[in-house]
């Protein structure tokens, strides 16, 4: 099992909290630091994901479930075209690390203040705390996808500064603690699933070019 990076500090600390209780005599504290130890890892997991690699396909950013699926939305932050949004509610019990949807280049990334709406609430898209990448393929078409801060999601971690090519599937960020992620697809991209169903990043093909 693979970890993000930013769990290693975090699990190497607690572990080692862990161990000096003990060798303390102190080992009521010292199984409450193994529990924390155990479920920072559980939380900072990083499984390996098979990705299509295929520019026809537009895949998961965000382990969780489809929450919401929007036509013809226009949200002038991002994008001035039409577009079809594609909610992914993350639970704190999801996979965190977030994946890109499609491979080429970075066009912009864009962060914005807010506040700390439940992420699967109707305005939460619009007044939370929110991170924005811009990718624009090989062939002109550009994609949005959102990371959006939670009730409990306190820290949005990206790694993209803007203008270096990415390859589909590849790690690009992580938020903390459960939230979700918008992905805006092209109107010329045929959605292929449905509100409920639950997405893994990275590997499940959200939308298809026709």
């Amino acid at each position: 099992m693979h970890f993000a990076p930013e769990g290693y500090p975090r699990i190497f600390g607690l572990g080692v909290l862990c161990l000096v209780f003990n060798l303390l005599g102190f080992p009521t504290l010292g199984l409450v630091f193994l529990f924390l130890t155990f479920f920072v890892a559980y939380f900072f997991r990083d499984p390996e994901r098979v990705t299509p690699n295929d520019e026809r396909y537009l895949v998961a950013p965000a382990d969780g479930r489809v929450v919401t699926i929007e036509q013809n939305v226009r949200n002038d932050r991002w994008l001035t075209t039409p577009t079809t949004r594609v909610g992914i509610f993350m639970s704190p019990l999801n996979v965190h690390v977030n994946r890109l949807p499609v491979s080429g280049v970075v066009e912009s990334v864009r962060y914005q203040a807010g506040k700390f709406r439940p992420a699967f609430a109707e305005d939460a898209a619009q007044v939370n705390e929110q991170n924005g990448v811009t990718i624009q393929d090989s062939r002109g078409r550009r994609v949005v996808f959102v990371q959006v801060a939670g009730i409990l999601a306190r820290r949005i971690v990206c790694s993209l500064k803007g203008g270096e090519r990415v390859r589909q599937g590849e790690r690009y960020g992580i938020i903390m603690l459960g939230s979700r992620v918008d992905l805006y697809c092209p109107v010329d991209a045929q959605v292929k699933v449905q509100v409920g169903q639950v997405v893994k990043a990275g590997e499940t093909i959200i939308a298809e070019y026709v």
